[in-house]
């Protein structure tokens, strides 16, 4: 009984970055240099980053919200466009529309995947629509070749926010739309603390969004201060934005980005433990991967389906903070959230696929940090709900 005690107080956190020694070490440079913005450091991630995911460009900026609102401003995004997104994703999807002054168009999701649904998003498309943000859910990237065929000649953006090191039939995120974004938040698989990167194969716009993302400057500061006339500000054609990222945390990207894969290893091997012991629970629902698709397992989320689970939803999560395992929703339905919701008049039940995962997904803890024994917990004490 005192082990079990001792047990029930611990506490598994819904995720933990996994940082070190390394990534210690590594702030010692720019600390000492005194480049502590965007600089050598950063430039350096970017290559890194853009060597992963196989695209020629990668511009770091300061989270995923800014790449998403710089995507969609170098695309022309503006007042009367409209942008669809799933209903079913983080919050920022939608604000970087309303950021331009366009309009959200919402698109269920599919209940298995999590990820857009394309027989809704054909019925969506309009003269009016001039993006889409498909989003890679939890790391499973969406199905980008009948999203493609959905909206021939539609710009595409990808948000990536979970899915660094993820795949789609051999090919990394981030190069299989017109324009990637990722996030480097500590949920994330990498983390930077906060940060984010855009990648694209288009050289005018990895042009248009290098000075974008500095205030709008013909040159970077780097630039500048390295060449032959440093005391002579650049010049500025276009508004743009101070979304930069530090040096300090393209350092930590640095060290980051090189355990990627090693990360995805082994929350892909603790995945796999999750899915073959819970296979047997008839009220869970595990998560899907279709064939040719690599998961990056930013999260793992079951569906609770309460017309069988011995509990319902929330109280399920209530009952596994008291036993010290965190779990959350796995993310929201956009349209429920209150300014969405009343601004464009949206009843929660006019996406169901959205809502079903709003209101009955459960994301439990995988992340590097965890140790063996902490996979045993979790599935011992979602097998004892009963």
């Amino acid at each position: 009984m005192k082990d079990q005690h001792i047990l029930a107080k611990r506490l598994i956190p819904i995720s933990l970055p996994s940082m070190g020694l390394e990534e210690w070490e590594a702030l010692k440079e720019p600390i000492f240099s005194g480049w502590i913005t965007q600089g050598p450091k950063v430039g350096e991630f970017e290559k890194l980053f853009a060597k992963r995911h196989n695209v020629k460009h990668a511009l770091a900026v300061s989270n995923c919200t800014t790449a998403l609102h710089l995507a969609l401003v170098v695309l022309g995004i503006k007042q009367g466009d409209e942008v669809i997104v799933p209903a079913f994703t983080w919050v920022s999807t939608a604000n970087a529309v309303e950021y331009c002054g366009a309009t959200p168009v919402f698109c269920d999701v599919n209940i298995e995947t999590f990820n857009i649904d394309i027989e809704q998003l054909k019925k969506k498309i309009t003269s009016k629509t001039k993006a889409i943000i498909p989003v890679h859910l939890f790391g499973l990237c969406s199905d980008m070749d009948n999203v493609k065929a959905a909206a021939p000649g539609i710009p595409i953006v990808e948000d990536g926010a979970c899915a660094a090191g993820s795949g789609y039939k051999g090919k990394p995120a981030g190069g299989l739309g017109d324009i990637g974004c990722f996030s480097f938040h500590p949920r994330k698989s990498i983390t930077t603390g906060e940060g984010g990167m855009l990648t694209t194969n288009n050289d005018l716009l990895a042009e248009k969004l290098n000075m974008l993302r500095n205030h709008g400057a013909s040159v970077s500061e780097e630039q500048r201060h390295h060449g032959p006339k440093p005391y002579i500000l650049p010049d500025f054609n276009m508004v743009g934005y101070n979304y930069r990222m530090t040096d300090l945390q393209g350092a930590l990207g640095i060290v980051q980005i090189k355990k990627l894969d090693a990360f995805i290893d082994e929350r892909q091997k603790w995945a796999d433990f999750y899915t073959n012991e819970f296979n047997s629970i008839n009220w869970l629902r595990t998560p899907i991967v279709p064939k040719n698709f690599k998961h990056g397992w930013q999260s793992y989320v079951l569906i609770i389906d309460e017309k069988k689970s011995p509990m319902k939803r929330n109280n399920m999560m209530e009952y596994l903070q008291q036993q010290g395992i965190s779990t959350r929703p796995g993310t929201h339905a956009v349209h429920m959230l209150e300014f969405y919701s009343k601004t464009y008049q949206i009843q929660p039940s006019d996406y169901p696929g959205a809502y079903s995962a709003n209101e009955y997904s459960m994301s439990i803890p995988l992340h590097n940090k965890m140790k063996e024994e902490d996979f045993h917990y979790v599935v011992e004490q979602i097998k004892s709900i009963q």
